[in-house]
């Protein structure tokens, strides 16, 4: 195992589920807006109440170094983030009005993927409470994500040499375009986005394999697809590490998504993820993605799944 230049997270007597989270995710926007931005005080406070982890589980980031961002990120653009000099169509395209704050909450959320790795190390896996943020390119945002923070752990994590060939599983229902397009000339880095074929973004970018799916995709030939898609993937990629976004937009609830996915459906999906990569011993680092259906309690309760997957699949504290 590589050594981590974060021993508090990885010196730890017995493996603990690792919970990257700070108040500072939990961004006010404008009232009515369409973003569900409560899911991120919800579903530490749903898993700390029924126990699933403990407040031992939860490590809070701090804001991520430069240096780490403009591995993947322009200076011109993390200029503008910084400085607070977004144009009115640059913010409109992200979806958030700018502020100092919301651009410290991405930069910390970033560290903590970034942690999260460090921690997949030991335990296998580790998972960030938000994160996944898959449409931001390498010099713009857009569609509620201002820095790619997969991207950024993942170049991360191959600058240190901490790993030689990166998989990014996207399974949120809107193709990881930003991703795409960040590593579209990177060897070391397979991506891998099944999405909804006809949803946002509608000019996609191409990733190393994409799974389009049809309207109204449900449970069986979902997870058929996909246990298809990991196995050759899996062989064919051959990573020592993986990424995976498990967006709950695939939700039959969700207000966007078009597919027919039943709540069981999606936690399989996890389950199938977290079981094709701790069997290889490929350690993971899972973030939130999206999720908008109408009802917040749904949101929550998917997200939640994902946790208890973890959990359960790598048997930790």
């Amino acid at each position: 195992m590589p050594v981590s230049i974060y021993p508090d997270i990885c010196s730890m007597a017995s493996p603990l589920l690792y919970v990257a989270f700070a108040p500072v995710y939990i961004h006010p926007l404008p009232e009515g807006h369409r973003f569900p931005m409560l899911k991120y005080d919800l579903i530490p406070g749903q898993l700390l109440h029924e126990g699933a982890i403990s407040n031992e589980n939860i490590f809070a980031p701090t804001i991520c170094e430069d240096k780490w961002i403009l591995l993947t990120h322009t200076e011109a653009y993390l200029k503008k983030l910084k400085e607070q000099t977004l144009s009115d169509r640059e913010q409109r395209k992200i979806g958030f009005p700018q502020s100092p704050r919301l651009t410290e909450r991405e930069l910390v959320i970033t560290q903590g993927t970034i942690n999260c790795c460090h921690a997949s190390l030991r335990a296998g896996i580790a998972l960030n409470v938000a994160g996944g943020t898959h449409h931001a390119f390498s010099d713009r945002g857009e569609g509620f994500c201002l820095l790619n923070d997969f991207a950024v752990a993942a170049n991360y994590m191959l600058h240190h040499q901490l790993a030689k060939k990166i998989l990014i599983i996207d399974l949120d229902v809107h193709q990881g375009n930003g991703t795409a397009k960040i590593f579209e000339k990177e060897d070391r880095v397979f991506t891998f986005s099944m999405h909804g074929d006809h949803n946002y973004p509608f000019q996609k970018e191409q990733s190393d394999l994409d799974i389009p799916l049809k309207d109204g995709t449900g449970d069986e030939e979902y997870l058929l697809l996909l246990d298809q898609a990991l196995d050759r993937l899996l062989q064919q990629a051959n990573p020592d590490m993986a990424f995976f976004l498990s967006g709950v937009d695939i939700l039959e609830t969700d207000k966007f998504g078009k597919l027919r996915i039943t709540m069981n459906g999606c936690r399989q999906r996890d389950e199938m993820v977290f079981t094709k990569l701790k069997t290889l011993h490929i350690p993971c680092v899972a973030a939130m993605g999206g999720g908008y259906s109408a009802d917040i309690r749904i949101i929550t309760e998917a997200h939640c799944n994902t946790f208890r997957a973890a959990k359960a699949i790598y048997d930790l504290n």
